[in-house]
């Protein structure tokens, strides 16, 4: 509708009743029925969640359920989650961009598979009327919010970590940094934490970026690593999410480590608290993601109502396309064996049945998880 149409249609709205119901319908064709109208919605909401994919348990085991659960909260049970995963395919998550343009979402949850090429897709629903929150990972284009970790600090915190597990023998030998992929820019952001704290401290001897996260990629990065420094030379493992690590750690016992070096990782994923118990993985990093699905929510849905989002979002990031994002950083937690109980236990991310399994009985008993 050009803005002629949008004016004429205004204008009869303002003289009949009959006129202004069918001015209502060619403005949701539009796709921008509040910003044509002035009108600011209720609870009968459309939102939609676009998630990047399914390797991570994080996904569809937390964050969809939270964010469902929260919107449904602030909505009366009324609005309506259609939600979509791209399976770690940008071109399929532009596609599903365009789905939800045609289904007129009221607002959009994005959590980019790859930030630089999703800012057309945002683009294109901003310019029908769909405000766009960047969850997770900050997607380029014109967003309107964004809540994630303090990605940066993450790297500080992993980073910190490894240190302390090394102590004096930090320059013994030589670590592996195992990072993100590089389509995702929370992944350099973790890279650039890490090194502030190990630069200088270790001798870093070789370091990847792991296409698409997989962990199977960084097995396989780890196997080259092992071939090329020789594994009494590899003293720790810098690894920026618990499910690289768990390839990571399956290619250290391959290559005949008798003793595991320190392994960090991210995300709290039951198999990698499991790791933790188990003294195969130092660390992990927890981030609590109730807060950050509930961020996600209560922006996605001021936004659809056509409010503004400053009472929420009481920080502002920069994006490379876009300067000032309202946003919502969560703080992270160092998670080690020493405080499951008081992290994933007590959140209840995970219950000690879900934690200690037969084969992690003897391990739980020795840290008083019981």
């Amino acid at each position: 509708m050009n803005t002629r149409m949008r004016r004429a249609a205004v204008a009869v709205a303002a003289t009949a009743m009959a006129a202004s119901l069918a001015a209502c319908g060619s403005a949701k064709e539009s796709g921008d029925p509040a910003k044509e109208t002035g009108a600011k919605k209720g609870d009968d909401l459309k939102i939609g969640l676009l998630l990047p994919e399914n390797q991570t348990a994080r996904y569809e085991k937390f964050d969809k359920p939270l964010i469902e659960k929260k919107i449904s909260e602030l909505t009366n049970g009324k609005a309506e989650l259609v939600y979509a995963n791209a399976k770690q395919d940008a071109t399929t998550q532009t596609q599903q961009i365009d789905t939800m343009i045609t289904n007129q979402v009221d607002a959009l949850i994005v959590d980019a598979v790859d930030s630089k090429a999703i800012a057309g897709g945002v683009k294109k629903a901003k310019d029908q009327g769909i405000p766009v929150v960047a969850f997770d990972r900050l997607a380029e284009g014109p967003i309107d919010a964004y809540t994630s970790f303090d990605n940066e600090e993450v790297g500080h915190v992993q980073g910190k970590a490894l240190l302390e597990a090394l102590g004096d023998k930090a320059k013994d030998g030589q670590i592996v940094m195992m990072n993100g992929a590089i389509t995702d820019p929370n992944a350099a952001l973790f890279k650039k934490g890490a090194l502030a704290e190990l630069k200088g401290k270790v001798n870093i001897g070789k370091s990847y970026d792991t296409k698409e996260w997989k962990p199977e990629n960084a097995n396989a990065n780890m196997e080259a690593a092992i071939s090329a420094l020789g594994k009494d030379k590899i003293i720790g493992v810098y690894s920026a999410n618990d499910g690289m690590a768990g390839g990571i750690i399956t290619a250290l016992k391959a290559g005949g480590f008798s003793k595991l070096p320190p392994v960090t990782g991210q995300d709290a994923e039951l198999a990698g608290v499991q790791r933790i118990v188990a003294g195969e993985q130092f660390m992990s990093v927890y981030k609590p993601y109730a807060p950050e699905a509930a961020a996600a929510a209560e922006m996605a849905v001021a936004l659809a109502r056509g409010e503004k989002v400053d009472s929420i979002a009481k920080e502002k990031t920069d994006s490379p396309t876009n300067k000032g994002i309202p946003s919502v950083l969560v703080p992270v937690v160092s998670l080690t064996k020493d405080n499951i109980k008081d992290t994933v236990i007590k959140d209840g991310v995970y219950t000690v049945a879900e934690i200690c399994t037969p084969k992690y009985k003897a391990a739980c008993d020795k840290l008083g998880l019981k």
